[in-house]
């Protein structure tokens, strides 16, 4: 889905990525991403601050990265949480699409095993789903200035780095980033959530989305968000 405020013209405006459910059974980060499409659309020339923000940016959202994992949780498997691709083990399918970027590929946090959750893949960019992405964002590098790659669950809002502990040279600019948003939303929810870079907060996850769209795509602005709960893992308003 791509929104635009005129999309019959040449644009030369910044844009932002947003996706959901990279992760199968993650079911409250789709219905995040729809609902804040939702907005862009349909208050558009009603509300001051969404008619600004759609004025400045095109928006580029994808709801659901993961579709194969995404349908087969509604049809199997609801705590499934990879891709459904074959892999060289029978019976092991899919790969972590959050580990299979071409950024430190399959150094810490990742897994060389098929049967792994955390599964790398049989090489960077094995999924059609990364790879797809990645070539899309490849090809409006240098317009894209923002994403954000939702998951659940923890309430944390993280910038790369995540395949180490160590802090990029822009984290300063990232993180005053992420401070803003999460003041923001306990202005209006009253939720609290934490910021860092990934690898510190929560754990290492070479081969990430944010790491690559930051390393290779150079999208100063990314990020990974756990959204809401703290304690209902993947069941939040089921």
């Amino acid at each position: 889905m791509a929104t635009k405020r005129d999309g019959t013209k040449a644009t030369t405006k910044k844009a932002v990525w947003w996706d959901g459910g990279i992760h199968a059974r993650e079911w409250i980060s789709p219905a995040t991403v729809i609902y804040i499409a939702y907005n862009l659309l349909s208050k558009y020339g009603q509300d001051p601050t969404i008619t600004h923000l759609v004025d400045q940016f095109d928006y580029y959202i994808l709801p659901v990265f993961n579709v194969d994992g995404y349908a087969y949780t509604w049809a199997k498997d609801r705590l499934w949480r990879k891709t459904r691709s074959k892999t060289s083990v029978p019976l092991c399918y899919g790969a972590d699409p959050n580990r299979n970027w071409d950024y430190h590929w399959c150094e810490s946090g990742a897994s060389s095993d098929p049967c792994a959750d955390t599964f790398c893949g049989e090489k960077a960019f094995s999924e059609i789903e990364t790879a797809q992405v990645a070539k899309f964002i490849t090809n409006q590098q240098g317009t894209i200035v923002h994403y954000i790659n939702f998951h659940s669950y923890s309430q944390l809002w993280m910038s790369p780095w995540s395949y180490t502990t160590l802090i990029p040279p822009q984290f300063k600019l990232q993180d005053d980033g992420s401070i803003q948003a999460i003041t923001a939303l306990t202005a209006v929810h009253g939720t609290r959530y934490q910021h860092g870079t990934i690898a510190q907060i929560i754990y290492a996850a070479s081969g990430s989305t944010a790491d690559w769209t930051y390393g290779t795509a150079n999208v100063t602005f990314s990020y990974g968000v756990e959204l809401r709960d703290t304690g209902c893992i993947f069941w939040i308003g089921e």
